[in-house]
């Protein structure tokens, strides 16, 4: 696909200087830009490449970039280019995830279930009972959709997405290969003779808009009611959440965290890797969780750093940490100052 400066400075809101009907075709590294590419210049560092860039590609400066040599190539000046070429690769992205339309075979689907305009359904599909798809849909190859699943406009489910009975997914939502919504949440009662008997999980998964789902994250359906991601929630690969967990507007978590079933995440929240917090907690809004925390107590209070397993206060277990390391040579002291009182006894 190809664009000229000008329209790409009328998308991001900048002024062209130079030609504004080149055509440029991918996008590029500033030290990496050749003919047909457009970049974009941030970091101070990287400037000397602007002067190397050819006469036939663009590079998107800040409205105060001062040029200390010949530049060749066409600048579109802007606020912020950082920003603006990350909305560019939003834009451009959009355009090549929703490219696909039509049906492939074989797919499959069910009866009484309905697709907006513009569907793609990959091969080996299935489409369950009952459902209700929005326009835009991409559902590519391998997706399980069950029965009685409600899918807004302009989502996205990549290849091998599972997606369980009575699961209800908003718009402009994008969910990557191997994630798993609605399974079952991991309920069993222990019996007196040792066993645990399987509780029936009869709730559901409700996504709201503006989602991402990571590759291989698993969302369980509720004992009862509902699992709820709240709107703009991203979720990296590789997540557990459990049963009945509530999670807030615009709450990220990263790869390999788990939360158990539950508990309920505030909005504006930021989840390290790895982390894992335990049942039926509440966690306030705009609380930042550090990499491979372990959160067993509910964080009432909003804007709070914690860090560790226990986790706690951020600043105190750095603290923590700076003494742990001493231990060693703390210990030493010790043991040399009671040799010392046991000396002094002795005379």
């Amino acid at each position: 696909m190809e664009f000229t400066a000008k329209e790409i400075a009328f998308l991001i809101g900048g002024t062209v200087k130079g030609s504004e009907n080149l055509r440029v075709n991918k996008l590029a590294k500033i030290q990496e830009a050749t003919p047909g590419s457009i970049a974009f210049l941030s970091n101070p560092k990287y400037e000397n490449f602007i002067y190397e860039t050819p006469e036939t590609s663009v590079v998107i400066v800040s409205n105060d970039f001062e040029a200390k040599e010949e530049i060749k190539s066409t600048l579109i000046r802007v606020d912020d280019p950082y920003t603006s070429f990350s909305t560019l690769l939003e834009e451009y992205h959009k355009i090549v995830s929703f490219v696909k339309k039509g049906v492939e075979n074989p797919s499959y689907i069910g009866e009484n279930s309905a697709t907006g305009e513009n569907i793609y359904r990959g091969a080996f599909s299935y489409i369950g009972n009952n459902c209700k798809i929005g326009k835009n849909v991409k559902i590519y190859p391998q997706v399980f959709i069950g029965d009685n699943v409600t899918i807004g406009d302009n989502v996205i489910l990549y290849a091998g997405v599972k997606i369980y009975s009575d699961t209800v997914i908003g718009n402009y939502c994008t969910i990557h290969s191997g994630a798993v919504l609605g399974s079952d949440g991991f309920g069993f009662a222990p019996q007196t003779d040792g066993s645990y008997k399987t509780i029936p999980q009869i709730g559901n998964v409700v996504i709201g808009n503006h989602v991402d789902i990571g590759a291989n994250t698993t969302i369980d359906c509720a004992t009862m009611g509902s699992t709820i991601i709240h709107d703009g929630v991203k979720l990296d690969n590789l997540i557990q959440i459990a049963h009945n967990v509530e999670i807030g507007q615009n709450t990220v978590i990263a790869a390999q965290a788990g939360v158990s079933g539950s508990t309920k995440i505030g909005e504006n929240c930021m989840i390290g890797g790895q982390s894992g917090i335990i049942g039926h907690l509440t966690i306030s809004k705009k609380t930042n969780i550090g990499a491979q925390s372990g959160v067993t107590k509910s964080i009432t209070k909003e804007n709070t750093a914690i860090l560790g397993s226990p986790a706690f206060d951020y600043t105190s277990h750095l603290k923590s940490a700076s003494v742990f390391k001493k231990l060693p040579d703390l210990q030493k002291r010790i043991e040399e100052l009671e040799e010392k009182i046991l000396h002094l006894q002795s005379l």
